[in-house]
């Protein structure tokens, strides 16, 4: 018979070695990925400033945040760098393309988002590297500590945007 802790395990286990892999695709080009050079051109090409440092951290954001949530170690912060990874990508790739996934809009990444986020909130049930080395965390707060610190990052990614566009009209005008 299933319970909770089992699960939240089961979620665990499948956003974050989701993400292990996304992230392991970005940096290292495993799993068919194109690895840290393409990363660092994708991002140039949606005017990230500097682009491989960026590449770099959406990168390892996926990469640990999955692998944390996957062992259930650092669970709010791991579920922290996932959202935003998940955030990013829905504002700068999808949210243009509308909600739906069939139209490549950010429906599969808002709900990736709202789970990590349940997951975050929640904690990492008992099957969890948290409960075994006794790690606790003030529940709420550090939740929303980490997310209030990745949402400014966030921010500071698309302010270099924002910034790199607005430089380029001034210098075409």
């Amino acid at each position: 018979m299933l319970n909770m802790d089992m699960g939240i395990f089961v979620l665990r286990l499948l956003i974050g070695l989701l993400f292990v892999g996304h992230g392991a695709r970005k940096l290292f080009g495993w799993f068919g990925g194109k690895g840290l050079q393409d990363t660092t051109r994708w991002m140039e090409s949606m005017n990230f400033r500097p682009p491989r440092f960026w590449a770099v951290i959406a990168g390892l954001g996926e990469f640990l945040g999955g692998l944390g949530l996957t062992l259930g170690l650092y669970t709010p912060i791991s579920s922290a760098l996932i959202i935003g990874a998940l955030l990013m990508a829905i504002l700068k790739v999808h949210w243009s393309h509308g909600l739906w996934a069939s139209n490549n809009g950010f429906e599969y990444p808002l709900v990736n988002l709202v789970v990590t986020a349940f997951l975050g909130l929640w904690g990492p049930g008992l099957y969890a590297l948290d409960r075994i080395f006794n790690l606790s965390y003030p529940t709420p707060t550090t939740f929303v500590v980490a997310l209030l610190v990745v949402i400014a990052g966030v921010i500071i990614a698309l302010a270099t945007t924002a910034r790199q566009a607005t430089s380029v009209r001034h210098q075409t005008s």
